[in-house]
């Protein structure tokens, strides 16, 4: 198989250079190119057509959020790679059509991991990330001066109760394999409700079915839930 053909997107020339490192020591990668600013990216994804782009967000000139918005109609999967005490722009990428996310202070395990996954189809949202980033940024989804537009009806009454179950807890930031052990249900039982939730919500992957649970009020920031006390499936 062709190896994936990743952008390395970053203003600083030494995470590039770090990056390039890092994913250049997998057999199944290559690093066709980088770019240190969404003008550059866009530019360069439309000569080099990369697999997946990792894809820093605060960037003179043109922003990563701008350069993902403008790039979501390519078959590249984006990997956002973000600061998380810095970055107030993380919702609104996901929203503009990334594939995941990832702390610029991963592992390179991790790093190399989550461009597999995204290059897959699937999208990267850890679930321990998740709630840090909830907590934080769950209230002000929008970017940042951008006046929020009403949101449209959502279609929450075509779910069953164990679908929203599943949204709820997915929202939370809980994996496959832990909504499974709170449900008491198999993983392969999960993922079908995960399956029928998104196609409902009418979502492109689990990201947007949180971004909607909490944009919808589904989920409130902060709040406690009971574990269900049903274990039908």
């Amino acid at each position: 198989m062709s190896p994936i053909r990743i952008l390395l997107v970053d203003d600083q020339a030494l995470l590039r250079a770090g990056f390039r490192i890092i994913l250049g020591t997998q057999p199944d990668m290559e690093v066709v190119g980088e770019a240190a600013n969404g003008l550059e990216a866009i530019a360069a994804a439309a000569e080099l057509k990369p697999d997946v782009i990792c894809m820093d967000i605060q960037m003179p000139g043109m922003d990563g959020l701008a350069a993902t918005e403008k790039l979501r109609e390519t078959s590249a999967a984006i990997l956002v790679l973000t600061t998380f005490n810095e970055d107030a722009y993380l919702f609104a990428a996901l929203e503009a059509g990334a594939a995941g996310f990832l702390l610029k202070n991963s592992s390179p395990e991790e790093l190399i991991d989550a461009v597999r996954v995204v290059h897959g189809g699937d999208a990267l949202l850890s679930p321990a990330l998740t709630r840090r980033v909830i907590e934080r940024f769950a209230p002000a989804l929008a970017r940042p001066e951008t006046p929020v537009a009403p949101a449209p009806a959502p279609p929450i009454t075509e779910l069953t109760e164990r679908e929203r179950e599943v949204l709820e807890l997915l929202a939370r930031g809980l994996s496959n394999q832990e909504i499974a052990g709170t449900l008491y249900v198999g993983e392969a039982t999960v993922k079908t409700h995960v399956s029928r939730v998104l196609q409902k919500l009418g979502v492109r992957d689990r990201i947007q079915a949180v971004v909607f649970a909490y944009e919808h009020g589904l989920v409130i920031p902060g709040s406690s839930r009971q574990d269900p006390s049903s274990d039908a499936s």
